[in-house]
C-alpha cells in the first residue's frame, strides 16, 4: 500500500497548481463523473481537486487495504472489534430478510425481531393509552436519561423526524449538570411522564446519578408507585429488577452493538415512541437499504466507499485536518454533533490493529452547524481563513411545509451558492471592479481590493435527497456509518472500540472525594488550585 500513498501524494504534488474549476473547465461531463446515486440519494463530490488519476489510485488503495473482504466480515458476525473480542453487528438490528447472522456459532436474528416486537408493543400501547399511568391517565411526556451513543443519535433522530410526530412529548437528559435535568423536568407533569433509563450496564455514572434524581422527582407525586412510570434499555436485569422495573420493560442488546450504533434498536425506544412503528421501520429500511448498497456496489459508484476515499484524500493526501458537516435542514440540527462522536470515538486512534503506531493521520475534527445560520457565524473562515476546511452540505429537493416553499427555494439557493463561492471564490479584478462600483476612492482601491478578494478552490460536497423522510434519515446515518468503516480500513485501526474516553472517568470517581472535602497531596499543584478554588469560591452577589 506505501507505492499507492506514494503515488498519490506525488499525483497531489503534480496538480496542486489546478483550480476545480478549471477540472470543470477540462470537462463537461464532469458532474456525472464524479457523483454516484442510491434510491434516490445523490453524493457529489465533483466539487473537490480529484481527478480520474486520483480516484482510481484512491480505489486501489481500498482494494488493496482489502475493503470488500473487512465488508463481508462485518456482515457475516466476525469479531472485527479485535481488541474486545466482539463482532460489530450493528447491521443487523436494522436488517430485512430472514437470513441468519452468526455470532459465537447463535443466530442472533430471532432474538433482535422478538426485542423489536417488544418495543413495539410497548410503544404501541404507550401511544394508543393502553398502558396507563398509575393513575389511570395516559402518558404526555417521555424523558429519556442516558449519554453518549444513547443520546446523541436518539435526540438526533427525533427531532429529524418532527413532521411525523404522533405520540407523547420526547425529552432528553444527558449532562450530569443539574441544570439539565432541572430544566428537562420543569414544566412536566410527574403523573403523566415516563422516564427511560438508557444505560447497558445501569452503571454509568452520569446517567444513573440523573436516573436518581428523576425518580425522586417521581416518588415525591406518586409515592412507591413510582416505579409504574420507569423503563429501561440496559441488559442488567438484576439492577433493574432491583429499581422496581419489570422485564418487560427492560430492553437490553448485545455487546456487539457499540453504543454510537444503537439507535436502530431498544437505544432507538424514544423515537419509535414518538413517530410509531410504520415510520420507526422506515428508518430501519433506509438504513438496511444503504446497507445492501455497500455491499453490493462497486467501489466507483458506491456511496460509502467514496464518501470515505474523499475523506481520505482530504486528511492524508490535501492535509486538511478537520470537516464540516453543514446540514441546510433545520431538524438536522443535532446531526453534526451525532457525526462528531460516530467519527471522532470511533476513528480517534493512534494505533494499528497490530498495536503499533499509526502512519499516517486519523479522525478528522468533526463539528457544523446548520445552514443558513452558520453562514452568519463562522463562514467567513470557510471562504477567507488561512485554513481550508472541506465541507460537506446536505439538501433536501423539498422540505415538509408546501405553503412554505419559497423558503424551501432560498434555502437551496443559499447552499448551493456557498458551494459555489467556495470554489469559485472572487479574483482581484472581480473584486477591484466590486470596489470601484461601490464608490472606493482610487487611493484605498488596493486595500479594499484585498479585503473584498476570496481565494476559492475550496472542496466541498453535497449529499442531496427528496425529502428528509424516515427512509431517507436511515439512509444518511447509515451512509456516514459505513464512511467511518471504510476510512478506519484503509488506516488500519479499529473503529469500534473508544479506549480513549475510559481514563478520565476513572480519575473523576478518585477526584470527588477532593471535590468534596479530603485531600491527596499526589496530585499536581493545578489539579490541587483548581480544586481548593472551586471548593472555596462563594457565588457573586
Amino acid at each position: 500500500m506505501s507505492e499507492i500513498w506514494s503515488k498519490l501524494s506525488e499525483h497531489r504534488r503534480r496538480t496542486s497548481d489546478t483550480s476545480i474549476a478549471e477540472l470543470f473547465e477540462r470537462d463537461q461531463n464532469r458532474f456525472q463523473t464524479f457523483s454516484a446515486q442510491a434510491d434516490g440519494l445523490l453524493l457529489d463530490f465533483s466539487k473537490t481537486a480529484l481527478d480520474e488519476t486520483g480516484l482510481n489510485a484512491l480505489v486501489d488503495l481500498a482494494e488493496q487495504a482489502g475493503l470488500a473482504s473487512k465488508i463481508e466480515a462485518m456482515f457475516r458476525g466476525d469479531p472485527i472489534n479485535v481488541t474486545e473480542g466482539r463482532a460489530a453487528l450493528h447491521t443487523a438490528l436494522r436488517s430485512q430478510n430472514d437470513t441468519a447472522v452468526m455470532v459465537d456459532g447463535q443466530d442472533v436474528m430471532p432474538e433482535i425481531q422478538q426485542t423489536l416486537q417488544r418495543m413495539e408493543s410497548f410503544a404501541g400501547a404507550l401511544r394508543s393509552g393502553a398502558y396507563k399511568t398509575v393513575t389511570g391517565a395516559q402518558f404526555t411526556d417521555v424523558v429519556n436519561i442516558g449519554i453518549g451513543g444513547s443520546d446523541l443519535g436518539p435526540v438526533m433522530a427525533t427531532r429529524a423526524l418532527a413532521p411525523y410526530h404522533d405520540g407523547p412529548r420526547c425529552h432528553y437528559v444527558s449532562n450530569v449538570d443539574g441544570a439539565d435535568i432541572t430544566d428537562s423536568l420543569a414544566g412536566l407533569d410527574p403523573q403523566t411522564t415516563l422516564i427511560i433509563i438508557a444505560s447497558k450496564s445501569f452503571t454509568t455514572i452520569e446517567t444513573m446519578t440523573n436516573a436518581a434524581t428523576a425518580i425522586s422527582w417521581l416518588r415525591a407525586a406518586l409515592g412507591d408507585q413510582a416505579s409504574g412510570h420507569l423503563a429501561a434499555v440496559s441488559t442488567a436485569l438484576d439492577k433493574t429488577a432491583e429499581m422496581g422495573i419489570p422485564p418487560e420493560r427492560v430492553f437490553g442488546f448485545a455487546d456487539w452493538v457499540g453504543g454510537r450504533y444503537s439507535l436502530w434498536g431498544p437505544v432507538g425506544l424514544p423515537i419509535l415512541i414518538a413517530v410509531g412503528r410504520d415510520n420507526f421501520r422506515a428508518m430501519l429500511s433506509g438504513a438496511a437499504a444503504m446497507d445492501r448498497h455497500f455491499q453490493t456496489a462497486d467501489f466507483r459508484h458506491n456511496l460509502p466507499v467514496l464518501l470515505g476515499l474523499v475523506g481520505i484524500w482530504h486528511s492524508n493526501i490535501c492535509g486538511y485536518n478537520t470537516r464540516a458537516i453543514l446540514p441546510y435542514e433545520q431538524r438536522l440540527a443535532r446531526l453534526p454533533a451525532y457525526l462528531q462522536q460516530l467519527d471522532m470515538e470511533s476513528n480517534g486512534k493512534s494505533v494499528t490493529l497490530e498495536g503499533s503506531p499509526v502512519r499516517r493521520t486519523t479522525g478528522p475534527i468533526v463539528w457544523g452547524e446548520p445552514g443558513t445560520n452558520g453562514q452568519h457565524a463562522f463562514y467567513q473562515l470557510l471562504h477567507q481563513g488561512t485554513h481550508v476546511v472541506p465541507a460537506e452540505f446536505l439538501i433536501a429537493a423539498e422540505g415538509h411545509e408546501a405553503e412554505l416553499s419559497h423558503q424551501h427555494d432560498l434555502l437551496k439557493a443559499n447552499c448551493l451558492a456557498q458551494s459555489e463561492a467556495l470554489m469559485l471564490g472572487r479574483s482581484a479584478q472581480q473584486a477591484r471592479a466590486l470596489a470601484q462600483s461601490r464608490g472606493i476612492p482610487e487611493g484605498d482601491l488596493d486595500r479594499m481590493t484585498a479585503h473584498l478578494t476570496f481565494p476559492g478552490n475550496r472542496p466541498s460536497i453535497t449529499l442531496a435527497y427528496p425529502r428528509l423522510t424516515p427512509f431517507a434519515l436511515g439512509q444518511i446515518i447509515a451512509l456516514y456509518e459505513h464512511r467511518v468503516f471504510t476510512e478506519g480500513v484503509i488506516w488500519g485501526i479499529n473503529s469500534f472500540d473508544q479506549w480513549g474516553v475510559e481514563l478520565g472517568k476513572e480519575l473523576a470517581l478518585g477526584l470527588l472525594p477532593l471535590i468534596q472535602g479530603a485531600t491527596d497531596s499526589s496530585k499536581d499543584g493545578s489539579t490541587l488550585g483548581l480544586v481548593a478554588k472551586l471548593t472555596a469560591s462563594t457565588p457573586a452577589t
